[in-house]
């Protein structure tokens, strides 16, 4: 089992920034992971990819947050990190973290946080 904990969400003005912090818990977990990464939801759209993190470190974002957002992780913590720099109104949404990878045996697993709500304000 996997638990992730997302904190950093919150309310900010047109151009301003915010962190997301996602931490996971793996006690017992045989899991290794793939993949680390952030996606989002707004009111009435479908979820969609933000930004991943691959065990090797490469990084894929979408185009719609390229230049602006920066996925990064702390492996010490196990921690993995979305800086948001000149937030659009557009960025609002539930933004979750998750993670993917296989145990031990071979089985995929994917883990998803809570959602924190990002609000940007025009």
């Amino acid at each position: 089992q996997v638990q992730l904990r997302e904190s950093g969400g919150g309310l900010v003005q047109a151009g301003g920034s915010l962190r997301l912090s996602c931490a996971a818990s793996r006690s017992s977990s045989s899991l290794s992971i793939d993949a680390r990464g952030w996606y989002r939801q707004a009111p009435g759209k479908q979820r969609e990819l933000v930004a991943t993190i691959a065990r090797g470190g490469t990084t894929n974002y979408a185009d719609s947050v390229k230049g602006r957002f920066t996925i990064s992780r702390d492996n010490a913590k196990d921690t993995v990190y979305l800086q948001m720099n000149s937030l659009k109104p557009d960025d609002t949404a539930v933004y979750y973290c998750n993670v993917q990878g296989k145990f031990g045996n071979g089985v995929p697993g994917i883990y998803w946080g809570q959602g924190t709500q990002v609000t940007v304000s025009s």
